[in-house]
């Protein structure tokens, strides 16, 4: 049967700019697959997707205007069920044949086969393929069904028939065009009240004819850019709008670049079907503004790329990208300055008066804005706050650290309070630190409120000096004690207050800022910040949730999960600053020859512990031991253990490890010759307490039972 290329189109109304790449991708795959599920496309076609402003469209090669037969094998019945003692078919199996359109003379054909203990009766047939149309016609409503559109709308289309009317559509916007081509035929199909046809249109200015005439599948692609003047892919689209803002960028020259930012781009290019990026400028005097602030508003209200010079500092140049390319662009260009003079206007005066009134001023402010109905004001918030980077910076540094993070942790909020911050949220954080800088603060203050909501994202950088880290830290943990208090748990994918984030930022200070804190004690620590019978001790589950960040971050870092295990369930593991030391210790010691028999070893011994009844004391008396083994092995650990115990306490943990697998040879030969669970009292606790003594040694640095298969 000859394959030919299919090409489906829907003709739509403006699309969602932020949804566009997602739904188009979707549309593509949904309606590939349920073609490839129906035999009429081989699992290795390809498909393409095509997205714009205005249309969804998919083309799928090697397609079929009719799936092969196939060869269908039901099963019946039991053998014992279907024919009685003569061999003669029984009620139940005639009328189950009846069902599948056949009657008695089937019987003769019917295969026997084993089916568990019992022999089956099996219906062979031949399922004819389907055609195309209903096919598509299939795949082509449950694409549409399965679109993940961000939001329905209704319209209303006149009802075609004889009698006047009109019929509801919901669908992410109005549809107005539906394509479907295999090769240069029209497939019959309908959709959102439309019938298919090889008509579509191109752009809504620009277009060279219209309506734009379809050749076949394949030309899709081309007949739009040429009649249409619609660059059809997305992905096309975008890298000739990347593309085009280099070429500007470099036209303004001084080593100018545009902004990066990759959602901005998505978005643009879902605003566009033919690109052309335009050099603007606005006046100088707006540079005195911060940067970030006239950055935002120009990516966010006007969807704009700043300019940024060799040093990365914001020019007084923008791109924008048109949809149109006049011959004369210099109405396009003074519209879009004139656009954006009052947005930066504003984000100028916001800062001027902003600056009028000092962060400590806005301080009682904070007291009559609700952080959380259960969880008091943020003035209320930001005295829990102090009250828990002064601990910390007094474990950390003392009473000059204790007092700079409580002074930057009590002005962090403050920001909340400014005119910049109440336009754009983004920027908290941000604009407290040029603020503190204007009050003349420290730039360890300043710093410390600018990142003290760091990080903000997987990936992002920590807080760039000490200070600042004690109020994240205490930031974050604030949120976490508290909301599990509550009971404002994350459930499933649900994560309203960026539970799991703050849990995440917590582990990577911890351990990339080699802090020396104990995860365990901290939590506890915070709670006491609270007023007493304001929340639940949640603090073991607390525990096991940032135990759980802390298993993901190190596995992310490439180590596996038996690795990461054995060095967190370490005996003596004190503060997470030391675990990146101990899984590259843990690594180096599995890859030597007698890591396996000691890890099944490690993982013996700590059974033999477990079930020993009462704790057993690392208490070995040497006159006590009788047989070779067990004198050997204690001979052994004598040499060993205190130079192993003496690099773990240098830091050293890959030589600790490596010095104790000296102890394979005689800890294989103590289980092979010595009976532990002794009739003997006094034996049994003297060996229960030698293998104590050396479960102790072995797992300081990791437990290496972990690491047992």
């Amino acid at each position: 049967m000859t394959a030919q290329n299919l090409l489906v189109e829907l003709f739509v109304e403006e699309l969602p700019p932020k949804a566009l790449k997602k739904l188009g991708d979707a549309f593509a795959s949904v309606l590939a697959d349920q073609l490839k599920a129906q035999g009429l496309a081989p699992d290795e076609a390809v498909v393409t997707a095509f997205a714009s402003p205005r249309r969804l469209a998919a083309h799928v090669t090697g397609v079929l205007a009719r799936a092969e037969d196939k060869a269908v094998s039901q099963k019946l019945m039991p053998v014992s069920v279907g024919l009685d003692a003569s061999g003669q078919p029984t009620s139940a199996l005639l009328k189950r044949l009846g069902a599948l359109g056949a009657d008695a003379s089937a019987v003769a054909g019917l295969k026997r086969a084993p089916d568990g203990k019992a022999e089956a009766l099996f219906y062979e047939s031949v399922a004819p393929g389907v055609a195309l149309a209903a096919g598509l016609q299939k795949a082509l409503d449950e694409a549409l069904a399965k679109l993940p559109i961000p939001k329905v709308m209704s319209y209303q289309l006149e009802t075609d028939c004889e009698l006047p009317g009109w019929t509801s559509v919901n669908f992410v916007r109005p549809a107005h065009g539906l394509v479907a081509l295999h090769g240069s035929t029209v497939v019959p199909v309908k959709a959102l009240g439309l019938t298919s046809g090889n008509t579509t249109h191109g752009h809504r200015f620009e277009a060279a004819v219209s309506p734009v005439v379809l050749k076949d599948a394949d030309s899709y692609a081309v007949t739009l850019a040429g009649d249409g003047a619609v660059i059809a892919s997305f992905a096309e689209r975008k890298a000739e709008i990347a593309r085009q803002l280099a070429a500007a960028a470099a036209k303004v020259g001084g080593g100018c670049k545009p902004i990066e930012d990759d959602a901005l781009l998505d978005e643009v290019t879902a605003l566009v079907e033919r690109p052309n990026v335009l050099i603007c400028e606005f006046e100088q005097q707006f540079l005195g503004v911060p940067q970030e602030c006239l950055i935002l508003t120009m990516k966010a209200n006007q969807k704009y790329f700043p300019l940024l010079d060799a040093q990365g500092k914001l020019t007084n140049k923008f791109l924008v990208v048109s949809n149109i390319s006049p011959t004369d662009a210099s109405a396009v260009i003074g519209g879009n300055e004139r656009v954006v003079r009052p947005r930066l206007a504003d984000a100028k005066f916001f800062f001027d008066q902003d600056r009028k009134k000092t962060l400590a001023s806005r301080v009682d402010g904070l007291g009559k804005v609700v952080y959380h109905n259960k969880l008091g004001t943020q003035g209320e918030r930001t005295e829990r706050v102090r009250a828990i980077a002064r601990a910390i910076g007094q474990q950390l540094g003392g009473d000059v650290l204790a007092k700079s993070a409580d002074t930057a942790a009590q002005l962090a909020k403050t920001d909340l309070l400014t005119d910049m911050v109440g336009e754009f949220p983004e920027l908290q954080g941000i604009m407290g630190g040029y603020y503190a800088r204007h009050d003349g603060l420290t730039e360890d203050i300043a710093f410390a409120i600018e990142d003290h909501y760091k990080p903000r994202f997987a990936g992002d950088e920590l807080p760039r000096n000490l200070t600042g880290v004690v109020v994240a830290l205490a930031d974050k943990l604030e949120t976490l004690v508290g909301m599990f208090g509550i009971g404002n748990l994350p459930t499933g994918d649900k994560d309203p207050f960026a539970l799991r984030r703050h849990a995440l930022g917590v582990v990577r200070m911890l351990i990339e800022s080699r802090l020396a804190l104990h995860f365990h004690a901290l939590t506890r620590q915070v709670l006491a910040a609270f007023p007493p019978d304001l929340l639940q001790d949640k603090s073991v589950e607390l525990d096991e949730f940032l135990i759980e960040r802390l298993k993901g971050y190190l596995r992310e870092t490439g180590f596996s999960g038996a690795e990461v295990d054995a060095a967190i369930y370490a005996r003596q593991l004190g503060h997470w600053s030391s675990i990146p030391q101990r899984l590259a210790a843990v690594r180096a010691f599995a890859a030597l020859p007698e890591a396996p028999a000691l890890a099944a070893a490690n993982k013996r011994i700590g059974n033999i512990l477990k079930k020993s009844e009462g704790n057993v004391a690392a208490t070995v008396n040497e006159s006590a031991l009788v047989e070779q083994a067990e004198k050997d092995l204690f001979a052994a650990m004598q040499a060993t253990v205190p130079a192993a115990n003496a690099q773990f306490d240098a830091g050293d943990y890959t030589a600790s490890l490596q010095s104790l697998a000296a102890l394979r040879a005689p800890v294989d030969a103590f289980f092979d010759g010595v009976m532990v669970n002794a009739d003997d009292p006094a034996l049994k606790a003297n060996r229960l307490g030698l293998l104590r003594e050396l479960h102790d040694a072995m797992n300081r640095v990791a437990d290496l039972s972990r690491l047992a298969t």
